[in-house]
């Protein structure tokens, strides 16, 4: 097989028609009670609850501030510090203080069946749980470009500490950027 036939069988394997922008997040818009488009004014941070506990180590010494660790810090007693070991949940955050944003994207678990989300809000004390109850099923572009893993959405709720009320817009969740989730906020959203 001569060069010619090297970069033929090379150029063979090599595809163009992979989507550049392949990301699958569920996308939600924010809205006022009333449906109109919004700025949330408040800064949130959203977590998720994911499966068991992990342990959280507690410094206390007297004087000086409270030290978290997630794992044990054997100087930080020789310094004096008390070490208290508890079992805390699991969560993760996946939005990390967003502020004044009209939409966010958070990814979805691929095997889990429901999805619980936690918004902590700056503002307001409690916090909001949604919970999405989805279908994860696996997409080939083109052999390719690899597996994606998209969902469909099938039902949703949430508490109302800041949100009105929840609903579905677009139950396929994949890679091309639709509103899935619009969020409708009561009270005052905008400063």
């Amino acid at each position: 097989m001569g060069v010619a036939g090297i970069v033929l069988l090379l150029a063979s394997c090599y595809s163009n028609n992979c989507p550049l922008e392949n990301t699958v997040l569920c996308n939600y818009s924010f809205y006022d009670a009333e449906g109109n488009a919004v700025n949330y004014g408040d800064t949130i941070t959203v977590t998720t609850l994911m499966p068991g506990n992990k342990t959280e180590y507690v410094y206390r010494k007297l004087g000086n501030p409270v030290v978290i660790k997630y794992e044990k810090d054997a100087a930080l007693v020789e310094q004096g510090y008390t070490e208290t070991a508890r079992e805390v949940r699991n969560d993760t955050i996946l939005v990390n203080q967003l502020s004044k944003a009209s939409s966010m994207k958070i990814p979805m678990s691929y095997f889990n069946k429901i999805d619980t989300l936690i918004l902590s809000y700056k503002r307001i004390t409690l916090k909001d749980t949604i919970k999405i109850e989805h279908s994860s099923y696996p997409h080939v572009e083109q052999p390719e470009c690899g597996t994606y893993r998209f969902h469909t959405l099938e039902n949703i709720s949430a508490t109302d500490a800041a949100i009105d009320h929840i609903e579905i817009s677009n139950a396929q969740v994949n890679y091309e950027g639709n509103v899935n989730v619009k969020i409708y906020f009561n009270g005052s959203v905008e400063d």
